[in-house]
């Protein structure tokens, strides 16, 4: 298990430096949108190029920054069933869920995305718009993403079975925080519950 434990360690720093990047791709795609905006509007001067690598970049970050999101525990969740379930229990579903279907599912789409992105590369395929990019950049984007997210994957598939195993205090390697709002509607509901606990015993003192 500790082999397995140094395995997960070095994906997960490796989609560390990954989202590191991600976020200057962020600066770069609002940079380049501004500008591009500013050009066109000011100068009346647009390029297609510019245009698509807008959406490349925004692709880069959707597609690159999946294994991070799911690293940081980010990742959406049925908070109002998982809250009230035991880590363990949460840990279990999580294993079966990324062994049943996320793992199968990123397998599947490099299988699918690969070949598309072999044909781009070898025709060295083009934007049909005046001006634009080569495309084969953004078709890699899809076999690479699902490669990070399935290895993301296999590193929280083996956090779940440690925490399982008793070799891992905890089964996630950062534990979101709660949000303002999330504290408050805990608090305004815990409050809620109070008072009707009372209302309950004054009748019942009562009667």
């Amino acid at each position: 298990m500790q082999a397995l434990l140094k395995l997960s360690g070095a994906i997960d720093a490796l989609n560390e430096a990954i989202g590191k990047l991600v976020m200057w791709l962020i600066l770069a795609a609002v940079v380049i949108s501004a500008g591009n905006a500013i050009m066109r509007k000011a100068f009346d001067i647009g390029s297609n190029a510019y245009l698509e690598i807008q959406w490349y970049l925004f692709a880069a970050v959707f597609m690159l920054g999946s294994g991070y999101v799911f690293l940081r525990n980010a990742h959406v969740r049925i908070d109002f069933i998982s809250s009230k379930l035991s880590k363990r229990t949460n840990a279990l579903i999580d294993a079966v869920g990324i062994v049943v279907f996320v793992i199968p599912l990123c397998l599947i789409l490099i299988n699918l995305g690969w070949p598309v992105f072999e044909r781009a590369w070898v025709s060295g395929e083009m934007s049909s718009n005046a001006g634009g990019l080569i495309r084969w950049p953004v078709m890699l984007l899809i076999p690479l993403g699902f490669l990070i997210l399935m290895l993301q994957s296999v590193s929280e598939l083996i956090k779940r079975l440690a925490f399982l195993a008793g070799a891992r205090k905890e089964p996630f390697s950062v534990v979101e925080e709660k949000s303002a709002e999330a504290l408050l509607i805990e608090e305004l509901a815990a409050e809620a519950e109070a008072k009707t606990l009372a209302q309950a015993q004054a009748r019942e003192s009562k009667s």
